[in-house]
């Protein structure tokens, strides 16, 4: 495996294999089979399920790691092309991302959206930018519409709790954040639920539409699995008879890059917080889901987050052991 950057490079097939492999390495560790290899770390966006699980599935898998981040550990890093650097910044992303990588077997790499331009995020251009400048193994932490390591994880979640491929409900629910946030999760989390066939709903207020092409592409791909792709943004009709809701906020389509009107916009729906009504009409074990952080009080009531609903602790611990798996195929022997 020479890259993990988007499920949609994998057949089904091979994604099964990784998660049963990742619970083989669970029950049966393999505690030297990466000894002597390096993982690079690069985080431009801050972290922390996705920073310790890396390392901790390196050093369970007999590895090693480092990190890098700009805001935490080394001077300014300039990212913009044809700059004078004049200024605080340093080191120039051209060099600092090659000789990151120089220093490991393989690299794994977060960037976040600029969120300025939705149609350049939806081209991944800043995410490929980067990756042009190495010839290592990479692994996608999180870009502007992808977070494989987290759908990997939550493909694993869905069948260690035996929640049904076709004929399952996936309910992606946006929720109210104080904050506009990246399209990464809600996308890659659509694209992942439709992949594995299941009956995806997106529930979502008006204004908060998921792009076109992303349904498109995630309509197409729930078609071939078996199962479909539908919108709304009523909570009743969504939740009829679902077998699992995926709370995340994003920002505004509508208002992509402009913080003054996404913020009045989502200020409406201040009351989208996931809660024990939202459930009346679902299966009575429907599973509540959420990748983290989350705010509690804000996204869902503590009464969802401590109850028996709430997967989110197996989902953050499964982020450790898919991404073991992931290593185990690119660098192992």
């Amino acid at each position: 495996m020479k890259a993990f950057n988007n499920l949609a490079d994998f057949s089904n097939e091979e994604i099964q294999a990784l998660v049963e492999l990742a619970g083989r390495l669970d029950t049966h560790p393999e505690p030297e089979a990466l000894k002597g290899k390096v993982l690079s770390l690069l985080f431009l966006n801050p972290s922390l399920r996705t920073l310790a699980s890396f390392q901790a599935a390196m050093t369970r898998l007999g590895g090693g790691s480092f990190v890098i981040s700009p805001d935490m550990s080394i001077h300014g890093i300039e990212t913009r092309p044809g700059i004078v650097m004049d200024g605080s910044a340093a080191e120039h992303i051209k060099e600092a991302v090659p000789v990151i990588a120089s220093y490991g077997d393989a690299i794994g790499i977060r960037a976040f959206a600029e969120r300025k331009d939705i149609e350049r995020d939806m081209q991944e251009t800043e995410f490929k930018d980067l990756v042009d400048l190495i010839d290592a193994p990479y692994i996608n932490m999180e870009s502007a519409m992808n977070h494989p390591c987290q759908n990997l994880a939550d493909w694993k979640t869905m069948d260690d709790l035996e929640i049904p491929k076709n004929n399952g409900k996936f309910v992606l629910s946006w929720a109210y954040h104080p904050m506009a946030l990246p399209l990464a999760v809600p996308a890659s989390t659509l694209y992942m639920a439709s992949k594995r066939g299941m009956d995806v709903t997106v529930l979502r207020p008006e204004g908060f539409e998921l792009p076109a092409p992303l349904m498109q592409q995630a309509s197409s791909v729930a078609s071939i699995n078996g199962g479909s792709v539908k919108e709304t943004d009523q909570q009743k009709e969504a939740m009829e008879d679902a077998h699992v809701i995926y709370a995340k906020s994003w920002s505004s389509t509508r208002h992509y890059g402009d913080k003054i009107n996404d913020q009045k916009l989502r200020e409406k729906y201040i009351d989208w917080c996931v809660d024990e009504s939202w459930f009346e009409n679902a299966m009575t074990d429907c599973r509540f889901m959420h990748c983290l952080p989350v705010r509690r009080g804000v996204v869902v009531s503590d009464k969802i987050l401590d109850g028996p609903r709430s997967v989110v602790i197996e989902e953050a611990r499964n982020r450790m052991l898919a991404q073991m798996a992931v290593l185990h195929q690119m660098l192992g022997k």
